[in-house]
């Protein structure tokens, strides 16, 4: 077996020290930020890496597949229940200013008796406004906190589909004036508005269903850590996303029906070019016959003659009038 080539290795300078760099996660702190009161903390990690992974694997006893979840980006709403907590995963809509469209901002939930965690794969204004607030105010801290954990839960699931109300009034003043714009003589215009509305509400629509039947299991699971005369908090969260569900149903309808009527004014307006074409084409018919007959290159009655040259274009102008008398009278023009 031939000899392979050592590795030269540089000589260490007299006091030095062969120390490896450390990794540069042992050099960073995780991004955790956490408000303790009243035996209750609620932990924030916003869009984790694995520095956050290893923290969370650290401080408790939450289940791999999990942890693993945490890090995904393509997680569908669901809930996990453990004999120690539960792990829930929301979806709410984010506006995306680069693209100009809606996108699904993903929410992960640990719950336990006494800690909450919530982790955004991207900034959520509702919880973001609330944990500041809760950071801030040391009285409101206290009031919600002293509820445990599940009216905090609460708290931030009904913020965050409060926040969709305000969106849903924005898709509804577009179409209000969508339609303002479709009899003022723009149809062809507002095709890419109604476009873009009907976009909208098909992202609003794809992130709203399927947690429909999410927050109904979290209705029946929230006695775990709700107190008996907290119940109707969560059916108020049902309720909520029903009137979301209700509210996008009528904007989809709204927004096909303007569609079908942009449509037809658009269909309508052809119609009149086409009309007005049409009878331009069958008054010029007539004339046009008197004017190649007696445009041949054969002998026609009064050929050379100036009084018949007038003769014909006055027979030519009583044509053309009584063509458009008719046609007026008809309505077709």
């Amino acid at each position: 077996m031939p000899n392979l080539p050592k590795p030269r290795l540089r000589r260490a300078r007299a006091g030095s020290e062969l120390v490896s760099p450390a990794p540069a996660e042992q050099r960073q702190k995780p991004n955790v930020e956490e408000i303790a009161g009243e035996g209750l903390r609620w932990i924030k990690i916003e869009r984790p890496s694995q520095l956050e992974w290893g923290w969370l694997e650290e401080h408790f006893e939450f289940h791999a597949l999990d942890l693993e979840d945490v890090l995904s980006r393509n997680q569908r709403p669901k809930i996990d229940e453990y004999p120690d907590y539960l792990f829930i995963v929301l979806h709410f809509p984010v506006f995306d200013p680069t693209v100009g469209r809606l996108n699904a901002g993903e929410l992960d939930i640990f719950v336990g008796p006494d800690f909450l965690i919530t982790i955004p794969n991207q900034p959520l204004q509702p919880v973001e406004y609330l944990f500041e607030r809760c950071r801030a105010k040391e009285e409101l801290r206290e009031q919600i906190f002293a509820r445990g954990s599940g009216y905090l839960l609460y708290r931030i699931v009904d913020d965050s589909f409060d926040y969709c109300f305000p969106m849903l009034r924005k898709i509804g003043n577009k179409l209000d004036a969508i339609e303002e714009e479709i009899f003022s003589g723009r149809a062809e215009e507002i095709v890419r508005d109604i476009s873009n509305a009907k976009q909208e509400i098909i992202n609003f629509r794809k992130v709203i269903r399927p947690q429909r039947s999410v927050l109904r299991d979290l209705e029946r699971t929230k006695q775990r850590y709700l107190a008996a005369d907290l119940d109707i908090y969560f059916d108020d969260i049902v309720d909520a996303s029903e009137r979301i569900w209700d509210m996008l149903e009528n904007y989809k309808e709204v927004v096909e029906a303007l569609e079908e009527t942009n449509e037809s004014v658009i269909s309508h307006r052809v119609n009149d070019i086409l009309r007005v074409l049409t009878a331009i084409s069958v008054i010029v018919l007539p004339l046009t016959l008197v004017a190649s007959i007696w445009g041949m290159n054969v002998g026609v009655p009064g050929e050379g003659d100036t009084g018949a040259f007038y003769a014909v274009i006055g027979v030519m102008v009583v044509i053309l009038v009584g063509m458009l008398t008719f046609f007026r009278r008809r309505g077709w023009l």
